[in-house]
């Protein structure tokens, strides 16, 4: 193995690294409420939320694999693709719960008025988890996005009542 195999390897590690905490940190600046009850449904039932994923990505991806493989239209194979990578997004943002509750063990004065610190802190824990050698890459980075789906799923939408705070144009706040 040459030198340029080796850079080849640790930045596509360290760009995968990067671009899971980017996900991380974008679906808590944009849902911070999802995030909060995907976190929430972490602590209350971890193997309700990972059962539940799994009953939601298998059927997903048997399906993806099957009519990619199956129909020769590239049309329908883009749709099966474009399919799995929404529910990929959908398990990235669900997973954002858990990433909150790792880095809401490691508790900084921060917190209070950064709240995205948490989830960095937490991201960067996950993310380093994920490296170790096959338990890492084929137990636990599937394992997060199975239960972040589940999480997506049980989480929900938030009470009417949050959502008619929520909806309210900004220029009003002032």
């Amino acid at each position: 193995m040459i030198l340029a195999d080796i850079l080849q390897w640790l930045l596509l590690i360290l760009g995968a690294l990067i671009t899971l905490n980017a996900h991380w940190l974008g679906a808590h600046a944009l849902f911070p409420a999802l995030v909060a009850r995907a976190r929430r449904k972490y602590v209350e039932a971890p193997v309700k939320t990972t059962l539940v994923g799994l009953a939601a990505a298998v059927p997903t991806l048997v399906v993806v694999i099957g009519v990619g493989k199956s129909v020769p239209n590239p049309a329908v194979t883009a749709l099966a693709v474009g399919l799995g990578l929404i529910v990929g997004f959908l398990a990235l943002v669900g997973s954002a719960g858990l990433v909150d509750r790792i880095g809401a063990g490691m508790p900084s004065p921060l917190d209070e008025t950064q709240p995205w610190r948490r989830v960095m802190r937490g991201g960067i824990v996950l993310g380093c988890a994920f490296l170790m050698p096959f338990l890492g890459w084929f137990v636990l980075l599937p394992w997060v996005l199975v239960s972040g789906l589940g999480a997506w799923i049980l989480a929900g939408r938030a009470p009417r009542v949050v959502r008619a705070a929520a909806e309210q144009p900004l220029d009003q706040a002032s």
